[in-house]
């Protein structure tokens, strides 16, 4: 073919073929141009005049190399070659595209490697059309010019339409024997009576076949050629094709390889993850959640953990297992339609303007916006609707399973959303709620405490793509109302355990009557039932009178005719519903029972302990012997998140719906605790109720929120007060004791001081305080997310109730602060800060002697 450059007018750019030139008009400033080829000859032979036209007029040529086929362009003096990983994902290798562009800015021109080749290296076709809207209209603004190929054989009919879409030209480059056509499909903004005809070349020129008799002939033999070619899956579905023909045929040569295939491509890139799924999922398991999975890619960590956990007791105490262990009833949103959802919205630039240093936090507020505002692609919408006439019409919940979440080290505890669905009425209402639902998940990447939390892990640089796990909500309906029996969350180590005699490897569980919401969130007002599993009759209470007021008073549950979730008094459960499972949770508080009768109301006085289930059944051995299980099958220790299902004689099945490594703070080693310290020395010293495992730690500065100031404050001066509290731990690196009244990070201020999380991270150790003023007092929610924050941290806990025997809290030990200016504010009266540089104290805690103490070594 002869090169010939013509002179093109302004914002016109040659193809390099005077022939081809004509037959286009040219092409534009902003045209992205595809090749849709059988032989990628075919392309490179008009990629060579291209690049000889592009480097007469000076343009700056870029050639993007990610192929593994033989290279495009060999040699060319203009040229300069990007070579790109496409291995590492969708995410990464666009991002690295991305950012070429812009580095490259204006005016750059590009030739591509097949399009195709990224099917090898992303599995899924539907991400290699994501790809192409993503740079394609990125290059337009940029005023690019960008060549690209493409076998059409090799890609669905919906990629091939949506890049056709997307692009400013398209041409089909058609072989018959050594006769080759051209066949414009698309020139934006360009026409001509004969442009979209097929075109023999002949001589550098490029004529249209007018006779229709001639064009019928040509395409009929084009046609019988590609008679017996066979369509091309693409890798994702050869693979789950292969995968089920190698089990039904048990090839057993295959099977191997086939699992860790599938292994790298749904489950995870973790390697310990990796380690735990080839020894407890099979092939058969993987096609069964191929089988539930929506759109592609990965199922996420949550998922993952839970069906890992599941299997590890199946096949280790099958006996027990097969009986008590409910089957569950999970379907999976995959990686892949997240990254849709993103393309399908436009919303790809937000995100790498997000991505940068200066936006990770700025530009976050726009992008969770733009998210809970998107819509879904058709292909996403149309299987949500099959997932929606699976389930019927049970309540199901929506959980986030990113590609990070629930593995070793990075929990994710309470960062991301889940959102429970009543899924009532209509059809077309619940597709819209579970729509909402799933946006309300994906925004929820966006959302300040999980930014803070990957930043402060070092992850704010790697892919997070949000997976989801949607499951039937274990329960019964009761009326309006629909709850399961119990539920909580059980650890394998009990590192909160308040008295010496308790084995800290026994385990602990945390237990609530309805949805586990209350077991792994901080409880405003109200207390969960927590229970050492070596010792589960004994509770940190004086006495019963005790013991019920600190067990659990409201319920959370499903009402199905609000259409919410709701938490409700469990007085008023039980006046609107009957078969609620009190004989084996609750014991009859008498005397109350007796006071409600004098004054008319009817009985019994329920009081939510749980002996029954505990003295009755099977329920702590089978939960003891679960976690032992798990924790010998993760080789470290667990949690797990679990609903109970009682039959009539209260014997309990488990519904497992979580299980993550747990986040330990390591034992230091041997710590010795002085038996006998000087009073005056002393800020404080407690039996029990620390956590943190054995504690050495030399403190340097106390900020402490000082009760009795802040019981005067009002709500928006507590407030103040978190701001305040947040911006002293921020503003040093020395180690840090933070003190105050009941608890930290609640979200009411009456209860404590309302925190987040990512305001404290930076302290060595948090005490919460029992102050009467105000009557806050600390929440022993070990399994909350707010401790699994804090033990990720590896910040030390320690709740002081100076009323008890066992505890003594001295902080007029404290040296007196530097003097303030008369106007303080009150808040600020409210936050004590003691500068302790040249007289540190010391903090040191035994675990298995269950003794801490704080105090001034000198």
């Amino acid at each position: 073919m002869a090169s010939d450059e013509p002179l093109q007018p302004a914002g016109r750019v040659s193809t390099g073929l005077t022939g081809l030139d004509e037959v286009l008009d040219g092409l534009r400033i902003g045209d992205n141009v595809v090749w849709r080829i059988s032989d990628l000859d075919d392309y490179r032979r008009f990629v060579r005049p291209f690049l000889d036209a592009a480097a007469d007029s000076g343009r700056q040529i870029i050639y993007l190399r990610f192929g593994e086929h033989p290279p495009i362009i060999e040699q060319h003096p203009a040229v300069r070659t990007i070579d790109i990983d496409a291995l590492g994902g969708f995410e990464s290798f666009t991002s690295r595209v991305w950012h070429l562009i812009a580095q490259h800015g204006p005016g750059a021109f590009y030739v591509c490697d097949s399009l195709s080749e990224l099917l090898n290296a992303w599995a899924t076709d539907a991400m290699v059309g994501n790809f192409f809207r993503v740079v394609c209209p990125f290059l337009f603004e940029l005023d690019t010019v960008a060549w690209f190929a493409l076998h059409p054989d090799r890609h669905s009919r919906m990629t091939l339409d949506r890049i056709r879409e997307t692009t400013q030209v398209m041409i089909d480059v058609q072989r018959h024997g050594d006769n080759v056509q051209i066949h414009p499909i698309k020139a934006w903004r360009r026409q001509s009576p004969t442009m979209f005809l097929p075109h023999r070349e002949h001589q550098g020129r490029f004529e249209p076949i007018t006779d229709s008799s001639d064009a019928t002939r040509l395409q009929a033999s084009l046609e019988r050629e590609h008679l017996h070619r066979q369509p091309l899956l693409d890798y994702w579905d050869r693979l789950f094709q292969e995968a089920s023909r190698a089990l039904s045929e048990h090839d057993t040569d295959c099977i191997d390889d086939l699992q860790e295939q599938v292994l790298q491509v749904l489950i995870s890139r973790d390697p310990q993850i990796l380690a735990l799924a080839r020894e407890y999922l099979s092939l058969e398991d993987l096609l069964g959640i191929f089988s539930r999975l929506v759109g592609s890619g990965y199922i996420g960590g949550k998922a993952t953990g839970m069906l890992i956990a599941r299997n590890i007791l199946l096949k280790k105490a099958p006996d027990l297992w097969q009986r008590h262990l409910e089957p569950h009833d999970s379907s999976y949103l995959g990686t892949d339609a997240y990254y849709a959802f993103l393309v399908h919205n436009g919303l790809w630039p937000a995100i790498m303007r997000q991505r940068s240093e200066a936006g990770y936090l700025t530009e976050a507020p726009a992008l969770r916006e733009g998210i809970l505002s998107g819509c879904f692609p058709g292909e996403i919408r149309v299987e949500l609707e099959r997932l929606l006439d699976h389930y019927g019409q049970y309540p199901i919940l929506v959980r986030s399973s990113s590609l990070q979440e629930d593995g070793f080290g990075n929990a994710f505890a309470g960062k991301y959303e889940s959102v429970f669905l009543v899924n009532q009425g209509a059809p077309e209402q619940r597709l819209a709620d579970l729509e909402d639902a799933v946006r309300k998940v994906y925004a929820s990447s966006m959302s300040e405490d999980a930014l803070h939390y990957r930043r402060q892990r070092g992850l704010d640089q790697r892919e997070e793509p949000m997976a989801l796990l949607i499951q039937r909500v274990n329960g019964r309906f009761h009326g309006r109302y629909y709850l399961p029996d119990a539920a909580g969350v059980g650890v394998s180590r009990n590192t909160f355990a308040w008295d010496s005699t308790m084995d800290p490897k026994a385990g602990m569980v945390r237990l609530v009557m309805g949805l586990g919401t209350r077991a792994v969130d901080r409880i405003e007002g109200d207390h969960a039932c927590v229970m050492a599993l070596d010792q589960p009759g004994r509770q940190p209470f004086r006495n019963q009178d005790e013991s019920y007021r600190f067990s659990q008073h409201l319920v959370d549950l499903l009402d199905l005719q609000d259409g919410v979730l709701d938490t409700r008094p469990l007085s008023q459960v039980l006046e609107n519903t009957t078969g609620l499972a009190m004989d084996h949770l609750a014991e009859i508080d008498r005397s109350a029972t007796d006071r409600a009768e004098q004054i008319g109301l009817e009985g019994p006085v329920w009081r939510l302990t749980f002996r029954p289930l505990v003295k009755r059944g099977a329920f702590i051995t089978r939960l003891a012997g679960m976690l032992q299980t798990l924790e010998a099958g993760y080789r470290h220790p667990v949690e797990v998140e679990f609903t109970l299902h009682l039959d009539e004689q209260g014997d309990p099945s488990f519904n497992l719906v979580q299980c993550r490594p747990l986040a330990t703070v390591g034992e230091s080693g041997p710590v010795t605790v002085p038996d006998s310290v000087a009073e005056n020395r002393v800020l404080f010293r407690t039996a029990g109720h620390f956590m943190g495992g054995n504690i050495n730690l030399v403190i340097q500065r106390v900020i402490r929120v000082d009760a009795g100031v802040y019981a005067g404050l009002d709500t928006n001066e507590r407030y103040e007060v978190a701001r305040l509290v947040g911006a002293q731990v921020r503003s040093s690196t020395t180690p840090t004791l933070l003190i105050g009244p009941g608890r930290w990070g609640t979200s009411s201020p009456e209860l404590g001081v309302p925190v987040r999380f990512s305001d404290i991270a930076g302290v060595a150790a948090l005490v919460e305080v029992s102050e009467n003023a105000g009557h806050m007092v600390p929440d022993l929610s070990y399994g909350s997310h707010f401790f699994q924050d804090l033990v990720e941290t590896g910040i030390a806990y320690a709740a002081l109730f100076p009323e008890s025997r066992h505890c003594q809290y001295y902080p007029q030990h404290l040296p007196q602060e530097p003097a303030r200016a008369t106007q303080s504010s009150a808040p600020l009266a409210a936050v004590r800060v003691h500068d302790l540089t040249h007289r540190p104290l010391q903090l040191r805690g035994d675990i298995v002697r269950q003794q801490l103490i704080c105090y001034f070594p000198d």
